[in-house]
């Protein structure tokens, strides 16, 4: 290695080594405590960015500090390669999905070899490949055996511009999230998995996840969304049917005025067929279908509403009641049907005031009165019933079980529990999917596909579009097939799997990943799972992380798997932020279109800087990996990336936060180089209770051993194991490593141990400098297996100072004592010392002359 930190060189060489070696590579071994560390495996969109290298820095250094403690680690790597993005791309970019998606994957696979990251390379995933996907063929065949996968239609978000359902969360104000394109409301038929069947588990399970982040269990509770309460049947005037309400407030039932049903509701169109209303009701469903749903239900949203021109009858109070359709009310909450109670609901309250109808008070307050005419809001509250019957005067709580007796004794309605949860609808009407494994056959329905035909390859000849639905339509070969029971023609299903589905279960699939005779092998499935430690985005709480819930129960139930929930710890890690910089003229800028006087170098016009928010590229706040990589190297990048900001937070980027890392790595180097020799020779043990000279380091080495620990192992502090191992670096820079003959020894050996236990505290940071000093010190094997250093408790613990000891102005010795040694102490331990002993040999003492804390000063009466 040429003098200074040739960073290229460096990695380049122990890239080359690790790979060749299989460093990383993990097996099953019982003899050993296991640790499977997993970061959320990437979308190939064409390069990393900063949010992957930070990412996978944070459990690159988890992994590699896991091996030196002796733990045998899994930390693999793959590709969530499927979705729409690839044809979105595939049509921009004039080529195919397939190259679109397996060229990104193999830049993007160099890229995080070259920041150093220690994956599993052989157990590499991508969910585009058949190896993989007729897995998920195959469990969906499982599942659908087993009842918990069904067809319905159902509405659906639908964009026009993908000709594809979008998730809830994928509309974002009315629009689609990928696109900007209006989403309408659409009856689709499509699949479905039955997630509904595990609510309560997958709520009473979240207690038992004590590493999870509380926010991230609180957005599943919420999701979930657990009521408990009581099902009431309204009978329809002058019909035979009735409306079903959900309600968790039955002690309000005597105060229901009218009802409204969500614009969905399949009733909200023909109670008004006839009526005067009809085209009212009309109208209004249709514009509530191009509106978001999610939106409609926020509190402070406008209540808008139709009389539907029928009627139902209040089963408590016997009063004819009329039916309105709502914009706040939706289909998926409760039964899409809800009784209004204005004087005790805020939202019932707002829409009876904005159209006029009745209020009639059902509880109070337990200590006030309330007049219906005159509240200006509802009384959502517990309190005291009134104008209830027999019920009047009850507290609530009471109230709501004597009125569940009731309703159930008259059969008009029953105690239940509902969730806001809904069943997983994963039919998309795309091409690059998983294709779903379903034939349909005039004559036998629906037929699945046999478990020797998968899997179902999807075809490669197709031409995206992006209009008229699936492009898998016009592929005929595809298209037609036998019918797998009676052999008559038949048509495969065209829908292609959410994507979700993907990442349901590809962490089960790493644990054996070339296993042939099912989609994992149970033996080892059981001896990695669950994953110790996940890693990814706050972004994830609900959807990704409560699908893969789902589906490891699932699989569970299949006799697969051992295990009840696939994630012990997990970390949502923040985001990497940067301030941006916006021309009058041209908008956003890169900071590479920025010259240093802040101007525009396009139009040479001032610049306006940003607020510091997550980098983009729309906002085209963001730094490229490549150029960290060329100008200061991957070690940097990480160490940076480590050091700026707890995991947890956001990182605000910092141009001087990035040279500061790297000036620091180059000072490690020079620590090395200056002492090179010195740091080459022999070794042997270091006796702390006798080191004088060499003894402020070793404990700071000692305690720097302690702090990088329980930062890394206990908080993920990373941040603050840097910080120590900086405050290290400097106190071995202010050693002298040479000295006088009867401290030579001591001080070689001290600065030995300091240097190398810094360059084991900091391998996991930065992996490729440390290996390459560890080679040139002449250790011997890769630094990555050696033991991880430890610490003397004792040690750590030991509060002293150092004591100067003279005789007759003279200093003959350094002592070291504890820190609350009074003076008595001091004189006691000065003339013990067999130093000092020798030095007053045949002299009198005359007096001791005390300095606390500092200095000893015997002074003598001359030989004797």
């Amino acid at each position: 290695m040429a003098r200074g930190y040739d960073f290229k060189t460096i990695e380049a060489k122990w890239q080359g080594v690790w790979e060749e070696s299989g460093a990383f590579a993990a097996t099953e071994d019982p003899e050993r405590r296991k640790f499977y560390l997993l970061e959320m495996y990437p979308y190939p969109s064409g390069r990393i960015h900063m949010g992957h290298v930070r990412n996978y820095a944070i459990g690159d250094v988890l992994a590699r500090f896991l091996r030196m403690r002796g733990y045998n680690v899994l930390h693999p790597m793959g590709w969530d390669s499927f979705g729409l993005p690839a044809e979105n791309a595939a049509i921009e970019h004039r080529t195919h999905p397939a190259k679109w998606t397996y060229d990104n994957i193999a830049y993007m696979r160099t890229q995080l070899k070259r920041m150093g990251f220690s994956y599993d390379w052989q157990r590499e995933i991508t969910c585009s490949d058949p190896d993989y996907y007729r897995w998920g063929q195959w469990l969906f065949l499982k599942l659908y055996e087993k009842g918990l996968v069904y067809k319905k239609s159902s509405t659906v978000n639908w964009c026009e511009a993908c000709q594809t359902v979008l998730a809830n969360e994928q509309v974002e104000g009315g629009l689609c999230w990928r696109d900007g394109t209006p989403v309408v409301q659409k009856e689709l038929p499509g699949w479905f998995f039955r997630i509904t069947a595990y609510a309560e588990e997958l709520l009473s399970c979240l207690d038992n996840l004590s590493g999870w982040p509380e926010p991230v269990k609180v957005m599943q509770r919420n999701w979930i969304g657990k009521s408990i309460g009581a099902e009431v049947r309204f009978p329809l005037a002058e019909r035979e049917a009735a409306l079903t309400i959900f309600t968790t407030r039955q002690d309000t039932l005597f105060g229901a005025t009218f009802m409204v049903l969500a614009p969905e509701h399949p009733l909200a169109l023909s109670l008004s067929k006839g009526t005067s209303q009809e085209q009212h009701v009309k109208a209004f469903v249709d514009r509530m279908k191009l509106e978001d749903r999610t939106q409609r239900a926020v509190a402070d949203a406008s209540k808008e509403g139709v009389f539907t021109g029928a009627y139902a009858i209040n089963p408590l109070t016997h009063e004819r009641i009329p039916v309105w359709i709502g914009n706040f009310v939706l289909l998926e909450y409760g039964t899409g049907a809800i009784m209004a109670v204005p004087s005790n609901d805020q939202r019932d309250f707002e829409f009876a005031k904005t159209y006029g109808l009745p209020i009639r008070l059902a509880v109070k307050p337990v200590d006030a009165d309330l007049d219906e005419s005159s509240m200006q809001q509802a009384h959502e509250g517990e309190g005291v019933l009134v104008n209830s019957g027999p019920f009047t005067g009850m507290g609530s709580e009471q109230a709501r079980e004597a009125i569940a007796d009731f309703l159930e004794r008259r059969g008009i309605g029953k105690r239940t529990v509902h969730y806001r949860l809904r069943d997983w609808g994963i039919s998309r009407q795309r091409y690059w999917g998983n294709p779903i494994p379903i034939v349909y056959c005039d004559g036998c329905g629906v037929v699945p596909v046999p478990y020797q035909e998968l899997p179902i390859i999807l075809p490669q000849d197709v031409q995206i579009t992006m209009k008229g639905g699936s492009p898998l339509q016009k592929v005929a070969t595809f298209t037609h097939v036998a019918c797998p029971r009676c052999g008559s023609p038949a048509r495969r299903e065209m829908d292609t799997m959410d994507t979700f589905v993907d990442s349901s279960w590809y962490f089960l699939r790493f644990t054996s990943p070339h296993a042939e005779d099912g989609p994992v092998s149970p033996a080892r499935v059981n001896y990695w799972m669950p994953v110790d430690q996940y890693i990814g985005g706050i972004e994830h709480a609900v959807l990704h992380l409560l699908y893969a819930r789902f589906f490891t129960k699932a699989v569970r139930d299949l006799g697969l798997i051992a295990i009840d929930e696939p994630f012990n710890r997990l970390l949502t890690q923040g985001m990497v932020c940067k301030e941006t910089y916006r021309c009058p003229e041209h908008g956003f800028r890169l900071p590479e279109e920025v010259d240093t006087a802040r101007a525009c170098k396009a139009c040479g016009r001032p610049i306006e800087i940003g607020r510091i928010e997550k980098m983009s590229k729309s906002k085209k706040n963001v730094i490229d990996p490549e150029d960290l990589l060329m100008q200061y190297g991957a070690d940097t990048a990480r160490l940076f990336c480590l050091f700026a900001a707890p995991p947890e937070r956001d990182l605000e980027w910092s141009e001087q936060g990035v040279e500061g890392s790297f000036r620091f790595l180059s000072r490690i180097v020079r620590l090395v180089e200056d002492h090179e020799a010195l740091l080459k020779a022999p070794l042997a043990p270091i006796l702390f209770q006798g080191l004088v000279a060499g003894r402020a380091l070793y404990r700071k080495a000692q305690q720097t051993i302690k702090r990088v620990t329980e930062d890394i192992e206990e908080e993920f502090h990373f941040n603050t194991a840097i910080s120590a191992l900086m405050e290290l670096a400097n106190e071995i820079g202010r050693f002298e490593p040479a000295g006088p003959a009867d401290e030579a020894d001591e001080r070689r050996l001290t600065y030995s141990y300091a240097v190398e236990t810094l360059l084991l505290l900091l391998s996991p940071f930065a992996p490729h400098l440390c290996e390459e000093l560890w080679e040139r010190l002449g250790r011997g094997g890769s630094i990555f297996q050696a033991a991880w250093p430890t610490y003397d408790p004792a040690v750590i613990m030991a509060d002293e100072i150092v004591v100067v000891v003279q005789i007759d102005g003279k200093v003959r010795s350094r002592l070291f004592m504890p820190a609350d040694a009074d003076e008595s102490t001091m004189r006691e331990v000065a003339l013990a010392d067999e130093r000092i002993k020798g030095w007053l040999d045949g002299r009198s003492i005359r007096k001791v002359v005390i300095v606390p804390k500092k200095l000893v000063n015997i002074v003598t009466g001359g030989v004797r």
